[in-house]
């Protein structure tokens, strides 16, 4: 079971109870969101998939930690598999005296940060460093549906407004995987100026490492974690001024870039489907194994 707060029926998915209430084959529950203030709704319904679930999988260490200190969840049934990303490393050298390509991407909407990046970029032009910046991603339909596109709008404004509009592309055209994974690959640094503080998992984030990618982010978990690794480089949340120094040491210095570079492609290589794919197997397999022991097939 894979889950995510919005996408089953009833508030905060609690419609999802009824079904695992109903199975007798065991469940493994993949959480992709472990709250670090839950309401008493979000926080019964983490509680009850785990009693019903045979075990218990998150992304990260720090949702492990989140998940057994914040919440009624015994540590013995949660187990640390990462999230999966396809390899997608581009053999090609760098062009000498290209103009650096920096790179968000993803749904679009409040919460980005995309506007700390814009004046990131204002900054490391007024030092003379010239990059292009690419915000790659359709709205997010619920931004959408609400508020139109006046988030895209603004951020648009922002760029002409401070004489960024030529360095500033906003790409919305839908992507499918290998079109999405072509333009990660033209990315000589992705940048992930989330203004969350909670995110214990991030998609993008790994995909960027799979891709061999240096990345800077804001402290959220998930970059703190990797930044361990020396594929990411952490900044402040809402600090253009640290967000441009990161981005501009990382162009200034090649073996600084090529170390993060290395680091990310290991990361990678740690997240690559093939090698998640074995765990999840191996874990479901131990869980249907003790099922089989316990109850028969008949007892199901």
């Amino acid at each position: 079971l894979q889950h995510e707060f919005g996408i089953f029926p009833g508030s905060d998915g609690d419609g999802v109870l009824d079904l695992v209430a109903r199975l007798h084959v065991p469940v493994v529950t993949v959480l992709h969101t472990v709250l670090i203030d839950p309401s008493a709704r979000q926080r019964r319904v983490v509680e009850e998939l785990a009693q019903h679930s045979a075990a218990v999988v998150v992304l990260t260490p720090s949702a492990a930690d989140r998940l057994v200190r914040r919440y009624a969840v015994d540590r013995s049934i949660v187990s640390v598999i990462p999230h999966g990303a396809e390899p997608n490393l581009d053999p090609r050298p760098r062009e000498p005296g290209a103009i650096p390509t920096l790179l968000t991407w993803g749904l679009l909407g409040p919460g980005k940060g995309i506007e700390h990046a814009i004046k990131a970029v204002v900054i490391l032009a007024g030092r003379g460093i010239i990059v292009r910046y690419v915000v790659a991603g359709q709205t997010h339909p619920n931004v959408v549906a609400y508020e139109g596109e006046r988030y895209r709008e603004a951020l648009v404004q922002l760029a002409e407004e401070l004489g960024a509009g030529s360095l500033v592309t906003f790409d919305d055209r839908y992507r499918d995987w290998a079109g999405l994974f072509a333009l990660i690959r033209t990315a000589d640094i992705v940048v992930l100026p989330y203004d969350s503080r909670e995110q214990v998992t991030s998609g993008v984030l790994v995909d960027a490492v799979a891709s061999g990618k240096p990345v800077v982010a804001t402290a959220f978990p998930h970059a703190v974690e990797l930044s361990t690794t020396g594929a990411v480089e952490v900044v402040p949340h809402e600090s253009p001024i640290m967000c441009a120094d990161a981005i501009g040491r990382i162009i200034a210095d090649d073996d600084l870039r090529e170390r993060m570079e290395t680091a990310a492609r290991r990361v990678g290589a740690e997240h690559d489907w093939a090698v998640v794919g074995a765990r999840l197997h191996a874990l479901m397999a131990s869980e249907l194994s003790v099922a089989r022991q316990s109850f028969g097939p008949a007892g199901w």
